[in-house]
C-alpha cells in the first residue's frame, strides 16, 4: 500500500511511519522540506497529490508549545494548522482522478466536554470550549473528503505517551529530580495512550475497509492524573510529593489550556475495540515501564 503522511515528521508521525514500514507499506511524508521519503507542501499544492492508496493527516501546531504565549495570534495558528491544512488535503483528494481508498485524519479527545463523572464513547457529545470547537471544525473539514471512492476515519487522540516526545519528554526531568507531583486535585481523568497504539490505530484504519468514522485513541483503562503520577514516579524510583496547584497551572498556560490538564475526560474506545483493534498497552504502569526502560 502506498501511503502519504501529512505532518509525519513529528513525534506521532515518526511512530506511524515506523509501523507502516514494519507492516510492509510504502510511505512518503508531506512536510515543509524535501528529502528521502519526503515531498514538500509547495510541490504538492502546485502539482497535486500523486496517486496513492491512503492519506494520513497528522498536521497541527503543538497547542502546548512552552515557547508560545496563549494569545489570539497563537490560537489562530493552532486553528489554521489543523483546519486549513486539513481543508487543503481534502481539496487535493477531491481533485484526484483516482482518489485514495481511505483518508485517516487526526483529531483529539478534547472533542468531549471536560467532566469529573461522565464517560464518553465515540457517540458522546461535543463540548463547547476552545478545544472542543476546534476538534469539531477539524473533523467536519476532514469529512469533506468522504465519497463513494474514499472512506474517512477520524482518530481522536488522547494524551500521547512515548520515549521521544509528548508529556513524558517534558515531565521526565522534574520527576527525575524528585520535583514531580499531581496537577491540581489529581483526581481528574487522564485519557492516555501509548504512541505505539496511536500508530497501531492509524494502521488499523487504513488496512481494514470496514473502519470509518470516529475512533477514540485512548487506552481502555480508567486512569486519573494521580494514577499517572504515581506510576511515572515509581518507574523512575523517585518520590512525587510536589503538587502543581491549579492557580499556577492557569498562570502558566492560560485558563483555556489549563482546563485540559485540570479537568480531563473519561474517554473509552468502544468503536475502536468493536472494529477489531487490540491495544498493546492497557495498563498505565506497563506503558510507563516500557517508555522509561
Amino acid at each position: 500500500m502506498n501511503v502519504f503522511v501529512a505532518g509525519g515528521s513529528g513525534f506521532i508521525g515518526s511512530a506511524v511511519c515506523r509501523h507502516l514500514r514494519q507492516r510492509g507499506h510504502n510511505w512518503t511524508i508531506i512536510s515543509r522540506t524535501t528529502g528521502p521519503n519526503k515531498m514538500s507542501w509547495s510541490e504538492v499544492m502546485e502539482n497535486g497529490l500523486p496517486e496513492c492508496d491512503a492519506v494520513i493527516n497528522l498536521c497541527g501546531e503543538n497547542a502546548f508549545n512552552p515557547m508560545k504565549r496563549w494569545n489570539e495570534a497563537f490560537k489562530k495558528e493552532v486553528v489554521r494548522s489543523r483546519v486549513q491544512t486539513t481543508a487543503n488535503i481534502t481539496k487535493l483528494i477531491s481533485d484526484m482522478n483516482r482518489p485514495p481508498k481511505v483518508f485517516v485524519s487526526a483529531s483529539a479527545v478534547g472533542f468531549y466536554p471536560p467532566s469529573t463523572s461522565a464517560e464518553y464513547t465515540e457517540g458522546g457529545p461535543a463540548g463547547t470550549d476552545f478545544f472542543a470547537r476546534l476538534s469539531v471544525d477539524w473533523e467536519n473539514t476532514a469529512m469533506q473528503a468522504r465519497s463513494d471512492k474514499t472512506r474517512v476515519s477520524l482518530v481522536r487522540i488522547g494524551v500521547a505517551l512515548g520515549k521521544d516526545g509528548g508529556v513524558i519528554k517534558r515531565m521526565k526531568l522534574p520527576f527525575y529530580l524528585g520535583l514531580g507531583g499531581v496537577i491540581g486535585s489529581g483526581e481528574q481523568f487522564f485519557p492516555w495512550i501509548h504512541v505505539d497504539d496511536i500508530a497501531g490505530i492509524f494502521i488499523h484504519a487504513i488496512e481494514n475497509d470496514h473502519v470509518e468514522g470516529a475512533l477514540n485513541a485512548a487506552a481502555p483503562s480508567v486512569t486519573t492524573n494521580r494514577d499517572f503520577t504515581k506510576a511515572f514516579a515509581a518507574a523512575l524510583w523517585r518520590p512525587s510529593i510536589f503538587p502543581l496547584p491549579e492557580f499556577i497551572v492557569k498562570a502558566m498556560l492560560g485558563s483555556e489550556r489549563a482546563v485540559v490538564l485540570l479537568e480531563g475526560q473519561n474517554v473509552q474506545p468502544k468503536r475502536t475495540l468493536d472494529s477489531g483493534y487490540t491495544f498493546k498497552y492497557t495498563s498505565i504502569t506497563d506503558a510507563i515501564k516500557d517508555i522509561v526502560s
